[in-house]
């Protein structure tokens, strides 16, 4: 059974690899409020790190102590290294405070990165589907500033995975826009964005059609002058060489002194 103690607010650093970078200041109010009250009723956990004790998990109820005006917080000692003391406190806020979706795939994601952990492993230690640390973060394909903008306007996961089916950064600022002005459920967008997808490809295949024919006409327009020359009896030699991005055509006409 692990060991309560109590000890200073002062001493207690956060963790670096807490997921949570933002909190409720209403929510933490609130939970001041309780504490004044009743105290922390839930031990902190925590490990000791060069003389200090560092947070593990816990730190919404620390800061709300703080704000509480305590000066001591009971607090449990683990025994942990880096990668299980980021683990838990990954774990901790997943089932405890409610991460935003867009946090908690930068979590994953953290500790793929910094701990080598693969997407099977964190499935393990959060208890979740594979499939769904995967859908997590391939959210974090999506540019900064427009998982910013997703959070600031309350859109949801499914909001941003749908974003995702659009290829351009500049359409899909686009497609933001109209999702807030419109105030589009996720079904409405869902159907938004297959609609200009279609559109778009329509529009691509006409831009190459466009294009095909117009080659056609170019490759026509040198085969005809190439045949005027052949009427005159001059033995000249037609070739067409496909250079993947551009067409070479060469025209071999003898010298009349070789």
């Amino acid at each position: 059974m692990n060991e309560i103690i109590y000890v200073q607010i002062k001493d207690v650093k956060p963790n670096p690899n807490q997921p949570r970078k933002l909190f409720s200041e209403k929510a933490l109010s609130e939970l001041s409020d309780s504490i004044r009250k009743y105290g922390v009723i839930q031990p902190l956990t925590v490990r000791s790190v060069s003389g200090q004790y560092e947070l593990i998990a816990g730190e919404r109820r620390l800061r709300a102590a703080e704000n509480a005006g305590l000066d001591y917080v009971p607090v449990v000692l683990k025994n942990t290294n880096d990668e299980d003391s980021a683990v838990i406190a990954l774990v901790e806020n997943l089932q405890r405070e409610d991460l935003d979706f867009i946090e908690e795939a930068l979590g994953y994601k953290k500790l793929m990165t910094d701990y080598s952990m693969k997407q099977q492993d964190i499935a393990k230690s959060v208890g979740k589907n594979q499939s769904t640390i995967a859908n997590k973060l391939r959210l974090l394909k999506l540019p900064d500033g427009q998982l910013a903008d997703i959070r600031r306007h309350g859109l949801t996961e499914r909001h941003g995975r749908a974003l995702l089916k659009i290829e351009e950064e500049k359409d899909r600022d686009r497609m933001i826009k109209k999702i807030v002005k419109n105030e589009w459920n996720v079904r409405q967008t869902e159907e938004a964005i297959e609609k200009k997808n279609i559109r778009d490809g329509r529009k691509e295949k006409r831009q190459t059609f466009k294009a095909s024919m117009n080659m056609r006409i170019y490759t026509n327009t040198i085969k005809n002058a190439f045949k005027e020359i052949l009427k005159t009896g001059v033995k000249a030699e037609y070739e067409e060489i496909d250079k993947g991005k551009y067409y070479e055509i060469r025209i071999k006409i003898p010298n009349r002194n070789s």
